[in-house]
């Protein structure tokens, strides 16, 4: 079984904080990335709850996605703000499922990790560019520990 100790050992969490700095450097968009204890319930329910907690509707263009991952219940979740889903369709999810899931099923975690948020950067770079003139990181690209 994988749990959340096992995968915050098995995962190099400052490649991923880089791999999310490079990403929003590319875009005005905000990614996180959150690893959730185990809970009952439903996976996506909760981790729309994370991304209100986190604070991630509070960008100014309403574009900041969480990857929420439940390791003891091998699940995770994609959640975008209102102004992604404004502006594109379900095709963004895909990729970034399709990718992170492969690499997970392989269990390379950080590396599944690293290419959704790769996959997140390329998709939000299209519909949100960074703004030259000024791209502040609205939020903080550490990996979040849920308590």
């Amino acid at each position: 079984m994988l749990t959340r100790a096992r995968l915050l050992a098995r995962i190099d969490a400052p490649a991923i904080e880089a791999a999310i700095a490079r990403a929003e450097a590319r875009t005005s968009g905000e990614i996180r990335v959150s690893v959730a204890p185990w809970f009952w319930g439903d996976v996506q329910r909760t981790a729309e709850a994370a991304f209100e907690r986190l604070g991630m509707t509070a960008t100014r263009e309403r574009n900041g996605v969480l990857i929420f991952v439940v390791p003891a219940r091998r699940r995770f979740a994609v959640v975008g703000d209102a102004g992604i889903h404004a502006r594109g369709g379900d095709a963004l999810w895909v990729e970034v499922r399709d990718r992170l899931g492969a690499e997970f099923r392989r269990g390379r975690y950080t590396e599944g990790l690293i290419a959704g948020v790769e996959a997140l950067g390329e998709g939000l770079a299209r519909s949100f560019p960074a703004d030259a003139a000024r791209n502040p990181d609205e939020l903080p690209n550490t990996v979040v520990v849920e308590s």
